[in-house]
């Protein structure tokens, strides 16, 4: 079992209560969402970025360079393009469960729980709820 898939077991008195803070912090601006959603599945330059967001490239640098600073997002240079991904799934979860969350302010029944459903009746896979999340 991975580490990460087990369940936490941090107490309200670990060292790392702050960090999360900070790492809730950083992500509690739309821009840098829409800049996790978008590098979820692939490794992407400023200029793409900044398309996808629908700001501009001077802003997204801005944003990325937060994220930079926070680990969750890494820069790769490939001559005079620079690439992001994401460090690790961590992030690429989180904002997950909270477009997840955000589901449930607006929907009693949101999408994510019907394909639950749909894949607990079938036996397939709920990787589906993932699916409308990148909507």
């Amino acid at each position: 079992m991975r580490e990460d898939a087990k369940a936490c077991t941090f107490g309200v008195e670990s060292q790392y209560v702050e960090l999360a803070a900070e790492v809730f912090s950083l992500l509690a601006d739309a821009t840098r969402v829409r800049i996790v959603l978008a590098l979820r599945d692939a490794e992407l330059p400023v200029n793409a970025l900044a398309e996808i967001v629908g700001k501009s490239p001077t802003a997204v640098s801005q944003h990325l360079a937060k994220l930079r600073w926070g680990r969750i997002v890494r820069a790769r240079q490939e001559g005079n393009r620079v690439f992001y991904s994401l460090v690790d799934e961590h992030a690429r979860t989180l904002v997950t469960q909270a477009v997840f969350q955000a589901q449930h302010a607006v929907d009693d029944h949101p999408a994510h729980h019907a394909d639950d459903a749909h894949a607990a009746l079938d036996g397939s896979s709920p990787a589906a709820g993932d699916a409308e999340a990148r909507r």
